[in-house]
This record gives structure tokens, C-alpha cells and sequence, in this order.
């Protein structure tokens, strides 16, 4: 029994091995077409009537593609790597199944047919290898198909590594234009004028993000009542303000040890930063040590505190609708080989910018897992 369930495994595995091949190759060739569309709409984006929506919606198709190329070329590697250390393994085999082949697929002379233990020993001679032949024949095959996959996988690597440099170059173009057409917007509407002194006096009198957010609604000229906006039905169910995996949750304890009550969002270079929700931004730009700083208001007295950006747009009093960019992860601009090669995809090692999201209501803060959709990658 023992035996045959070691046989079954062993006659599954180059099923498995095609069936994993096959995946990889469906999955990167879907990545290709997401980059295809995606390249498609930065072009569309040029003559957009709303160009920063556009550029945004087209930039965060990118982000997909170029995740989704990165995974699926992670796995092909990964599945040529282990059919190939498979098929080195089995050298040896591999030439007592050709030595054993050519032996049988020639034509037997009559000396091959005579047996020591004469005509019987000759039959059940005969009888044995009618059986093993179909065995052999299938055990070839089996490597036939693995050396197949293997140039299949590899030809998919390259296509793909090309498709993803392409993809990488046409993502920065998008994000280029991006910082030009938000530098063009003044169209937003506004609910009251930053006073810069009173700002800069709050973030020089106060140590914490606390005390300055407790002071923030002071510190305006010419506010006007918002509009009726509420997030009931919404909570729970936001997008993340980008694409990420959550690095760390409100309350743990990083390794300097300092406990925050925001999550921690690590992302990759350059990633787009936009709005969960429509909102009010009450400040933007540099706070203490969180580098820059994008406060929204989506509703009265809740805030979205999010910090960590390297580029950010908009003006305090500006309303935004949901969704607007509101800012760029750093990293480097331009593609590099650690962000084309599939190494560390999957692993987190690729997503070397960290957001810090922070939510207050009533000056309180809040759970970010309660409010944000964090049950898959971004």
C-alpha cells in the first residue's frame, strides 16, 4: 500500500508541476493585458476632460499590473527553478530511461529473445517488459513534458521582464503628468483659508500629533459650515488611501519601541496616495517627525491623519471628492533592478515605503482596521 500511494504521489507531480506552470503563464499573460489596458489610458488620459481623475484611475491600473506581472513572474521563476533542480536530480535516470528506450525500440534479433532458463524464463522475460514499456514510456514523457515547461517558463520570464520595464517607464510618465496637472488645478472648491502664521505657531508649540490635532480647528479664517456629509454605511468598508499590506496595527509596538494608535501601510515606491473618502483637507505639508503630513476631514470632527508622503498636493480648506490624489510615496523615480527583479515579491521586501494612517473622531483615535477595508493586498 505504501508503495502505491508512493506511486500516485509520484505520477501526480508532473501534473502538478504543469498545472503550477500553467497558472504562472495565465497569470502573467493576464498582467500583460492589465498594462496593455493600462497603457491605453495614460494615452486616453492626455485629452481627458478631467485629467488628475484620469491620470489617477490609469496610475492605479498600473500599480495592479505591475504587482500582478511581479507575482506572476515570481512564481514562474519559481516553478522553472524547481522542475530544474527536478530534472537535475534525475540525471542518472533520465539516461538508464534512454539506454533502456533504445534498446527496446529497436528491432529484437533472435538472440535477444533466448532466456537462460530457457523458453519459460524467455516468456516471463517477455511478459515483464510488455509491462514495463508503457511504464518507461510514460516516465519519458513525464520528462519530456518538464523540459517543455521549463523553456515555456523561461521564454514567459523574459516576455514578462520586458513587459515590466515597459510598464515601469510608462508608470512614471503617468505620474509626471499627474504632478503637472495638479499643479494646473485651482477649479477646487474651498471651505475656508489656511492661516500659514497660526499653523506654523500650533507646530511649533505642540510635541505631538495630538496636541496638534486638538488645536487644528482653531486656527482657520473664513470657515464655513460643511456640508452634511457622513460616513454611516462607509465605515468598515473604505479603500486604503493606497496599495499596500499592513505593516503594523494601531497599538503594536514597533522595534524601537514606540506604539502609535494609526497602522502602519508598507507600500512600494512611488505609489499613489488618494482619498478614501470625500473630505476637507485641514493641513498638508511637513508635521514634527512624520515627515509630510495630509490631514483630511471627511465628516465633523473625524479626521484621517496620514503621514509618511514624499510628494503632496491640495491646500488646506480644499474640498476633494473621493479618490483624489492627494500624494506620492518616496523611493526612487526611476525603475531599478530590484524593482523589476520577482525576488522578493510576496515577501514584503519590495514594499519599502511605510503610511502611517491615523483616525480621530472627537479627538479620539480610532482603529483603522475598523474603518478600512485591510482583509487583502491593496
Amino acid at each position: 500500500m505504501k508503495h502505491f500511494a508512493a506511486a500516485v504521489v509520484f505520477a501526480c507531480l508532473p501534473l502538478m508541476a504543469q498545472a503550477q506552470a500553467d497558472e504562472a503563464a495565465a497569470e502573467a499573460r493576464a498582467a500583460a493585458t492589465a498594462l496593455e489596458a493600462a497603457g491605453a489610458r495614460l494615452d486616453q488620459a492626455d485629452g481627458a476632460r478631467d485629467r488628475v481623475q484620469a491620470l489617477t484611475e490609469t496610475i492605479q491600473a498600473f500599480e495592479a499590473g505591475l504587482a500582478a506581472m511581479r507575482a506572476g513572474l515570481r512564481q514562474a521563476a519559481i516553478n522553472e527553478a524547481q522542475l530544474s533542480r527536478k530534472l537535475q536530480a534525475r540525471e542518472g535516470e533520465v539516461a538508464q530511461f534512454l539506454g533502456v528506450l533504445q534498446s527496446i525500440g529497436g528491432d529484437p534479433s533472435p538472440v535477444v529473445l533466448l532466456h537462460p532458463d530457457g523458453p519459460m524464463g524467455t516468456a516471463r522475460a517477455g511478459m515483464l517488459l510488455a509491462e514495463l514499456t508503457p511504464a518507461l514510456n510514460a516516465r519519458a514523457d513525464a520528462l519530456r513534458q518538464d523540459y517543455e515547461d521549463i523553456k515555456t517558463l523561461r521564454a514567459l520570464q523574459t516576455d514578462a521582464a520586458q513587459r515590466l520595464q515597459e510598464g515601469l517607464t510608462e508608470v512614471q510618465r503617468a505620474r509626471t503628468a499627474l504632478n503637472q496637472a495638479m499643479a494646473n488645478r485651482t477649479d477646487l472648491p474651498t471651505r475656508f483659508t489656511e492661516d500659514p502664521v497660526r499653523t506654523a505657531i500650533l507646530i511649533a508649540s505642540t510635541e505631538t500629533l495630538d496636541g496638534f490635532a486638538s488645536g487644528l480647528s482653531e486656527i482657520t479664517t473664513g470657515a464655513e459650515e460643511p456640508a452634511p456629509v457622513n460616513l454611516d454605511g462607509q465605515v468598515g468598508e473604505l479603500p486604503l488611501p493606497a496599495q499596500g499590506l499592513v505593516l503594523r496595527k494601531a497599538g503594536e509596538t514597533d522595534s524601537a519601541g514606540v506604539t502609535r494608535p494609526g497602522m502602519i501601510l508598507a507600500t512600494r515606491p512611488r505609489a499613489i496616495v488618494t482619498s478614501p473618502a470625500a473630505a476637507t483637507i485641514r493641513y498638508v505639508g511637513p508635521l514634527l517627525d512624520l515627515g509630510n503630513v495630509v490631514i483630511l476631514e471627511p465628516q465633523v470632527d473625524t479626521l484621517f491623519v496620514l503621514a509618511g508622503l514624499d510628494i503632496v498636493y491640495g491646500q488646506a480648506g480644499q474640498v476633494i471628492a473621493g479618490g483624489t490624489p492627494i500624494g506620492l510615496m518616496g523611493g526612487p523615480e526611476s525603475g531599478t533592478s530590484s524593482q523589476m527583479s520577482p525576488n522578493g515579491e510576496g515577501t514584503g521586501t519590495d514594499r519599502t515605503e511605510t503610511l502611517y494612517i491615523e483616525v480621530r473622531q472627537d479627538n479620539t483615535p480610532q482603529d483603522p482596521a475598523d474603518w478600512f477595508r485591510t482583509d487583502k493586498d491593496g
